[in-house]
């Protein structure tokens, strides 16, 4: 295979950067599905826009610099990846290169303080249920902060949940089926805990013991998919160490760590770290997934019927490619209806840390999100990751829907609670 992208410096995870260029035959089935190309129209705003600017950045023909404008809007929602008949594996590309051109770009100053202050705290529960307390009391000011800071202070709830201590190991119900490891996550832990103990309920009621090791951090997908590659491989490195080997799985109930973790063999490729990296990412499974392969024990009817909307996450629906799995779950609870979002293959706008770095689009995504949502007509809305739930429940406070959000299993555990 020839090409003429800079290997040596790019390093192991040139060859795939170079086969998903070489991939695209630009014949624009991605279109239709990627969020900026839908709100902004412009050929440089779509994926195969951006493999040409990144192409032609990697090959020395264009600056780095005139490419970002481009990439920085880019979600990394895969909703592309999805759509594309050639199978060009663009997560392959955008990863790494965020990473390369990091390194040869200058930001203005609010930037990297805005970067700074989320990759201080985000990945640390600790610092950043600290930093939720403090923001609550700076929103009145948020129209005189900057963008990003702004942003930040809209996401907050209005009140922050009390988490209570996850126990070392939470048994199963009955016979054990299986036994595996939960990955707790970081965001998540502090807005939403609720979470974590649904899926544990709901877990012991399948037979399944969980281990949650204590000192497991940040999966590391918010700093690598913003471009801060070797942040993320630290943390990452940690799970390594944390995570036992003698479980059945690792599971996740965020969808952007699930794909951030199943994607640590491109992260490692080529460093020491690389076969424990490819060994924990072949054992994590969205917890969706691992329910329904290990069978379901049937949930009794709600005592009241329900109708919800249900979104894909991206990083659930594109990244991992699971679709079928949550819904079965759902289905699966008497008096439940399930209804679909119009535009469900659009991501809202949450991406991470999108939704900091780039509010206006982001703000529009939502936006647009909430009023699809709205024409459903359902009771409550579900999604399996905590960045679109926030997205959802604050567009849909801005629009005056008040719905409630839920994980899958939230709603699950309510089923099976009666």
């Amino acid at each position: 295979m020839q090409h003429t992208i800079p290997l040596d410096q790019l390093g192991a995870p040139g060859e795939a950067m170079a086969h998903a260029i070489e991939k695209c035959v630009h014949c624009g089935f991605c279109l239709p599905t990627c969020p900026t190309y839908a709100l902004l129209g412009e050929e440089m705003d779509s994926p195969r826009g951006r493999i040409l600017l990144m192409k032609s950045a990697l090959e020395g023909s264009l600056a780095v610099e005139e490419t970002l404008p481009y990439v920085d809007k880019c979600l990394g929602c895969l909703g592309c990846v999805t759509a594309c008949p050639s199978g060009v594996p663009y997560g392959e590309l955008l990863t790494p290169y965020r990473a390369y051109a990091e390194q040869r770009r200058s930001r203005p100053f609010i930037e990297k303080l805005a970067r700074w202050l989320t990759n201080a705290t985000l990945p640390y529960p600790v610092r950043f249920s600290w930093a939720a307390h403090l923001g609550q009391f700076a929103r009145p000011f948020k129209n005189w902060l900057p963008a990003p800071f702004a942003a930040m202070l809209t996401l907050l709830p209005d009140h922050l949940p009390v988490a209570r201590p996850l126990p070392a190991v939470y048994p199963a119900q009955g016979q054990r089926r299986a036994r595996v490891a939960l990955l707790t996550g970081c965001v998540q832990s502090v807005l939403a805990p609720a979470i974590n103990w649904a899926t544990l309920r709901v877990l012991a009621r399948n037979g399944v013991e969980v281990i949650i090791p204590a000192q497991q951090g940040c999966c590391g997908a918010l700093l690598t998919h913003t471009g801060e590659a070797e942040g993320g491989r630290r943390l990452a490195r940690r799970n390594l160490r944390i995570f036992p080997n003698d479980v059945d799985a690792l599971l996740t109930n965020a969808a952007g760590c699930g794909s951030g973790i199943k994607d640590y063999g491109l992260w490692f490729k080529g460093l020491p770290d690389e076969t424990a990296a490819v060994m924990l990412a072949r054992k994590t499974y969205d917890v969706s997934e691992f329910l329904i392969s290990l069978g379901l024990v049937s949930p009794p009817p709600l005592p009241q019927p329900l109708t919800i909307a249900y979104h894909d996450a991206c990083h659930l629906a594109h990244a991992q490619g699971i679709t079928t799995a949550p819904r079965r779950l759902l289905k699966q609870i008497p008096n439940l209806t399930l209804r679909e979002i119009p535009e469900g293959e659009l991501c809202c706008g949450s991406a991470g840390t999108y939704n900091l770095e780039q509010p206006a689009l982001a703000y529009q995504l939502g936006k647009r999100k909430a009023e699809n949502i709205a024409r459903v007509n359902s009771a409550v809305v579900v999604s399996g990751n905590i960045g679109c739930l926030i997205q959802i429940q604050t567009h849909l406070k801005q629009l005056g829907q008040a719905l409630p959000v839920y994980h899958t299993l939230e709603i699950l555990d309510h089923a099976y609670s009666g």
